[in-house]
């Protein structure tokens, strides 16, 4: 029950700072459109327009972490986590068809220079104040992201941060205007225009990453394998697979355990290995463990083995004289080959010539069957 609170806390920390940069970006969106056509400074407007998909970002992280947010069914056993990503590639996209857009109308304008508007003073001060406001709201966003440990959200800071960039570029294209530099107030336009489509890129580069399910940072992987061959019992780890999902992070681990243990050990380890890694990784939301008697990784494929039942009838067969005496068996699958160990009870062991019979035919069986490499005989006491 505690995992489920945290879990609807940080989704409401997700939502509560979208809002706040939806209403702050509302504010910024018509200041800004307003004051440019005003003052007449086409790089105000496309920072206002940089504002817009800011509000739109941020209505679109509200949307995701709704869906998001939603626990695992029946059709998606893993959760939501993956619509705030598909978010984020829609988000770039929009950031780099905005950062064209705003491109193409300041080249356009900017072939007649003659024509070009000439901004104010006031236009000036518009973009000093949204360099603060935005500054500001960049850092109260990553600090939720961090918190909540939301790659959406840290976007979304970023793309404010941005916005603080490309305000501080108008300012300066505007006091170059001032100065007696016509052409500056466009060219800070553009510039402004190329940040927001780099951004956009950076986005759906990074979250496609995620979707065709890229591993997780090399220096992260190997702090994992250093984690799983800590543990006890852990004797060797391959097929190590790692992935994100949403800020979470999926792991699929082969690890290696002694051969002789029983099932339940084995599984037990597996467990350790489960529970420590998300305890020790904030990100690690699941981690699947397949336990192996051996590294079967760099092994040939081999020939389907002998299964239980097919052993089960071998022994009948080579030791039918002696079924009832058998209580069990065990088998190892190893090195491509079975071993197989058969149980007798310890007063078997004091019948000298029925035990020379009984281990006579286990050795027949071994040179018979090529899939059994031994047959060992055990006494239960």
């Amino acid at each position: 029950m505690a995992e489920v609170s945290d879990a609807v806390k940080m989704d409401k920390l997700k939502a509560r700072a979208s809002y706040v940069g939806a209403a702050i970006n509302i504010f910024q969106t018509l200041i800004k459109i307003g004051f440019g056509i005003l003052g007449q400074s086409a790089a105000l407007i496309a920072d206002g327009i940089h504002s817009l998909s800011d509000l739109l970002s941020d209505l679109l992280v509200i949307i995701a972490v709704r869906l998001g947010s939603r626990e695992a069914d029946h059709e998606h056993p893993y959760g939501h986590r993956r619509f705030e990503t598909i978010a984020t590639v829609i988000l770039g996209f929009s950031l780099i068809a905005v950062g064209g857009a705003i491109t193409w109308s300041v080249l356009e304008r900017m072939a007649n220079p003659e024509h070009l508007p000439v901004p104010n003073m006031l236009s000036l001060g518009v973009a000093a104040v949204s360099i603060l406001v935005n500054e500001w709201l960049y850092h109260y966003t990553k600090r939720i992201a961090k918190k909540t440990r939301s790659k959406l959200l840290l976007a979304n800071a970023w793309h404010q941060r941005s916005d603080a960039i490309s305000s501080l570029v108008v300012l300066f294209g505007i006091g170059a205007v001032l100065m007696g530099y016509p052409l500056a107030d466009g060219v800070a336009a553009i510039v402004v225009a190329l940040m927001v489509a780099k951004i956009g890129l950076n986005l759906v580069f990074e979250s496609i990453k995620e979707l065709v399910d890229t591993s997780l940072p090399p220096e992260l992987v190997a702090e994992i394998k250093a984690a799983i061959h800590a543990i006890d019992g852990v004797e060797g780890i391959h097929l190590l697979r790692t992935r994100h999902m949403g800020e979470d992070a999926l792991i699929d681990a082969h690890i290696v355990v002694d051969p002789r243990i029983t099932v339940s050990e084995g599984h037990m380890i597996g467990d350790i290995v489960r529970d420590d890694l998300i305890r020790r990784f904030d990100d690690v939301m699941d981690v699947l463990v397949h336990v192996d008697p051996e590294d079967d990784e760099s092994l040939q494929e081999q020939s389907r083995p002998l299964s239980r039942g097919e052993v089960r009838r071998l022994l009948n067969r080579y030791l039918a004289d002696f079924n009832t005496a058998i209580d069990g068996f065990r088998i190892h699958y190893l090195d491509g080959q079975i071993e197989v160990e058969v149980i007798l009870p310890f007063a078997v062991s004091e019948s000298p010539e029925r035990l020379a019979a009984i281990k006579k035919q286990c050795r027949l069986m071994s040179v018979d069957i090529k899939k059994i490499d031994n047959v060992f005989v055990f006494f239960k006491v």
